[in-house]
């Protein structure tokens, strides 16, 4: 399947069949992605890989389970399964994400932050530190949280609502006074449709005890680190069509509300 070449810009990818996602090989500053995030918009939440195929392709990063049962976080090697109780608990390979993003996280730039640093503060130091806008970037800050607000999603059935209707009804959790690690990506606004442009951060206490996806933080003081990504591997699920760029603002504001709200 051609990609589209407005979409790659800086980034090359590489489109996967599904007898082609396991590999023998660690790759280097490289994402694996399974599906798009217009393919969850549209409610496909059917699992495609297992977490037993996902893990071959990083030891790092986000996404959501089968039918859409939860925040995934991946850190250390270790993934975990935020629930819409806000129970956190650790996966069993044999489970299944319809979406995903990981990598192997090799940090080459990092920085001590010093509080208090909100939400939209944060993005702005990672913007500085991070540099070209048109590049992925891996991000990860340890660090200690007065306050951090997160979510995560319920279960859904068939026939599954769109994406913009479950999360009008998402449990939401407010964290007090904890240690904590950020998880996510900043990805180019030319990916919009492919991944969320800008940033996308999950959230995990050190005693993995909460988390889920990120809404808003401060946070006293901590540790960025971030992985400027070259590759991106793409595995579409049958049925799952490559996306052309969509940068208009009506996407750009469905997926705001979806993200942010």
């Amino acid at each position: 399947m051609p990609i589209d070449t407005a979409l790659v810009g800086a980034l090359h990818v590489e489109y996967l069949k599904k007898r082609d996602v396991r590999g023998d090989e660690h790759p280097h500053h490289t994402l694996f992605q399974t599906s798009t995030i217009d393919a969850l918009l549209e409610a496909n939440y059917d699992g495609d890989i297992s977490f037993a195929e996902l893990r071959t392709g990083g030891d790092f990063g986000l996404g959501t389970f089968d039918a859409l049962d939860g925040e995934m976080i991946a850190l250390d090697g270790d993934f975990y399964q935020v629930k819409a109780d806000g129970q956190v608990q650790k996966v069993d390979e044999r489970m299944k994400t319809p979406f995903a993003v990981v990598t192997f996280f090799e940090p080459d730039m990092s920085e001590s932050l010093a509080g208090p640093v909100g939400y939209a503060d944060l993005c702005d130091r990672l913007d500085r530190i991070a540099g070209d806008a048109n590049v992925c970037h891996a991000v990860r800050v340890d660090g200690f949280f007065h306050y951090a607000k997160t979510r995560s999603v319920p279960r859904q059935r068939k026939p599954y609502p769109p994406l913009v209707e479950v999360v009008k009804n998402q449990p939401t959790f407010e964290l007090r006074d904890v240690q904590g690690s950020l998880v996510g990506f900043r990805f180019p606004d030319y990916a919009q449709g492919l991944n969320v442009p800008g940033y996308h951060l999950h959230f995990i206490t050190d005693d993995r005890s909460a988390g889920g996806h990120l809404l808003e933080c401060l946070m006293d003081r901590g540790e960025l680190s971030i992985d400027n990504e070259t590759d991106l591997r793409l595995e579409l699920p049958a049925g799952i069509d490559m996306v052309a760029p969509d940068s208009t603002a009506s996407k750009k504001d469905l997926l705001d509300r979806i993200e942010k709200a």
